[in-house]
């Protein structure tokens, strides 16, 4: 096994890791504060695991610069020579969505524990409005 084939499952094993964690914080937690960090700690994993999976060896990076285009005689054989830029700019987007998702969660949280003076889901659950 080569080094790359190594570090490629060390990135899958750590994206798994990351999802289980963030998983486990979600169902097993009762604090919505510990809930909500699961969830970004998931997000994370799966970010992770999209870069992985997107990842081609002995590629460049999508950008046509000067060096690469001297170094390639065609256009065509520089953008063969390119990773695909597609599952970057999700991981980017996704990125960007999942820090306005957990601003949004921690503010409803800190919204419900001035209402109800508790971050508990199930002290929460059993309060009447």
């Amino acid at each position: 096994m080569s080094n790359l084939q190594i570090l490629q499952i060390t990135f899958y094993g750590a994206a798994i890791l990351l999802i289980a964690i963030g998983l486990y914080a979600v169902v097993t937690k009762r604090n919505l504060i510990k809930i909500v960090l699961g969830l970004s700690i998931m997000d994370s994993g799966v970010n992770l695991l999209f870069i992985t999976v997107g990842y081609i060896s002995h590629k460049t990076a999508p950008i046509f610069s000067p060096s690469v285009m001297a170094k390639y005689k065609t256009i065509h054989a520089a953008a063969q020579a390119m990773v695909d830029p597609v599952p970057q700019a999700l991981v980017l987007t996704a990125i960007v969505i999942g820090f306005g998702v957990t601003a949004v969660a921690l503010a409803l949280v800190v919204r419900l524990y001035r209402h109800h003076n508790t971050t508990n889901i199930d002290e929460i659950r059993n309060l009447k409005w």
